[in-house]
């Protein structure tokens, strides 16, 4: 098997677990016997655990100082806005939706990087961000009569996300997987008390179906998290970054045969051009950096 093989394997466990994760939580909060926040919380609480477990097996600590280095509270910043906004479109959107705009996160941090980290970006790239955009307007629609306001949640939670992304290739490289698992599942935790804290009422122990599915939600996450370390660190990242877009299928799927959710041709067309343009620019990118070497030469 080759490292491509291989990472492209990891990649899509990972957004295999994602998915399910994704699933599990909307099903906890769907039940009524948990609110958005207390289930963050948990989800945030365990996951956290299991990392800081992980962490020690590896031997290596918890707690770093790096933690509070201004590359990686940047990087915290904007995964609280992802985390807090996601959660709470995963509670009110529906499934399919949101997963399909979070689709368009590598676009973003492509965006990010041509014009914050200065990397350059060629026309064909830009009219695919273009398209990819397009696709976003479709799912939306802001229009009176189409425009769907919570949309505005997954829309808000995945550029928090391609913040983190984008404040991630910065970040210290000797601060170990583990540890940026906990911190992670730190700020999960957090983004649910934020949550918690505007929720009507006071704050009630979830019931114990939805504890249950906020388990597998835990266990879930920390799968998709870890196998998407492994599939970045194996192979050539323009070969494997593009299976990303698995977890909008298993999204569909799940949506489709747990939740009743029938996306219309709209939605569906959208998400096709996110996805198309996404990889596009993935592989537009791995060969431009195949020939960059050559052109120096």
């Amino acid at each position: 098997m080759t490292d491509n093989l291989r990472g492209a394997l990891w990649m899509m466990l990972s957004m295999l677990g994602f998915g399910i994760e994704d699933a599990f939580f909307k099903a906890a909060t769907r039940t009524g016997g948990v609110s958005a926040g207390v289930a963050t919380v948990q989800f945030g609480l365990l996951a956290m655990a299991l990392y800081a477990l992980y962490a020690r097996q590896q031997g290596v600590p918890v707690w770093t100082a790096e933690y509070l280095k201004p590359r990686l509270l940047i990087r915290t910043a904007f995964e609280i806005v992802g985390r807090l906004f996601f959660a709470l479109s995963l509670a009110y959107t529906p499934l399919s939706t949101t997963s399909a705009i979070l689709q368009a996160a590598p676009l973003v941090v492509m965006l990010g990087a041509g014009l914050i980290l200065g990397e350059k970006i060629g026309p064909r790239r830009w009219a695919a961000m273009a398209v990819g955009f397009a696709g976003v307007l479709l799912i939306v629609r802001p229009t009176p009569d189409a425009f769907q306001p919570n949309a505005i949640l997954a829309i808000l939670g995945m550029i928090g996300f391609a913040g983190r992304d984008l404040a991630t290739r910065t970040a210290p490289m000797h601060v170990h997987a583990a540890q940026l698992g906990v911190l992670g599942f730190a700020v999960v935790t957090f983004a649910g008390l934020v949550i918690v804290a505007f929720e009507p009422g006071a704050p009630a122990l979830p019931s114990p179906q939805a504890a249950t599915l906020l388990c597998g939600t835990a266990i879930a996450g920390v799968i998709g998290y870890t196998a998407i370390t492994f599939a970045m660190r194996t192979g050539e990242v323009s070969v494997v970054a593009p299976f990303r877009y698995f977890r909008l299928i298993v999204a569909l799927i799940l949506a489709y045969s747990i939740f009743g959710e029938r996306p219309d041709t709209l939605t569906l067309a959208g998400a096709a051009l996110i996805v198309g343009a996404g990889t596009y620019s993935l592989i537009r990118d791995g060969r431009r950096r195949k020939t960059a070497p050559l052109a120096k030469s």
